[in-house]
């Protein structure tokens, strides 16, 4: 049983390293920024009025199974599930208008496993682009995936 654990952690080792490499992603902080970018790039996506679902399930394929939304203003701990209810739930709702145009990253301090993040929202209002405030993340991975998204805003 350990040694099938340990085989299909290589195998899935070895397929993040041939992706990294056929997208140009040589070093841990080069797939870091990668994986990052794509968060935010889907997240944008989703963002928009005509968002589908299928868009959701896209920024869902970055996180572990047992990933978990931290964000103490809003609630506390979201589990993986909970959180995809809530995407759910904002998308069905109109919630996701269109308004956020984009994500500008102010700053990003590379760790181990982990990304702190200083960003902005750009929203569109009354037809003019406006940086919303400040907002701080820490992104943790484990096994080639998001595994902990913490919010400090």
């Amino acid at each position: 049983m350990k040694l099938k654990f340990i085989f299909i952690t290589l195998l899935f080792s070895v397929h993040n390293m041939v992706q990294a490499q056929q997208n140009n992603i040589i070093t841990h902080k080069d797939w870091l920024n990668y994986t990052l970018n794509q968060y935010y790039k889907l997240n944008l996506i989703v963002f928009q009025q005509n968002s589908t679902l299928k868009d959701i399930d896209k920024i869902f394929e970055l996180f572990t199974d047992d990933f978990t939304y931290v964000h103490p203003n809003y609630g506390g701990v979201y589990t993986r599930e909970e959180l995809y209810k809530g995407y759910k739930r904002n998308q069905g709702n109109g919630g996701y208008d269109g308004s956020v145009v984009d994500i500008k990253i102010q700053n990003i301090i590379y760790g181990l496993n982990a990304i702190t993040v200083s960003k902005r929202f750009i929203t569109k209002e009354n037809g003019k682009m406006v940086e919303g405030n400040e907002q701080m993340a820490l992104f943790k991975f484990k096994h080639g995936k998001i595994f902990m998204i913490k919010e400090y805003w």
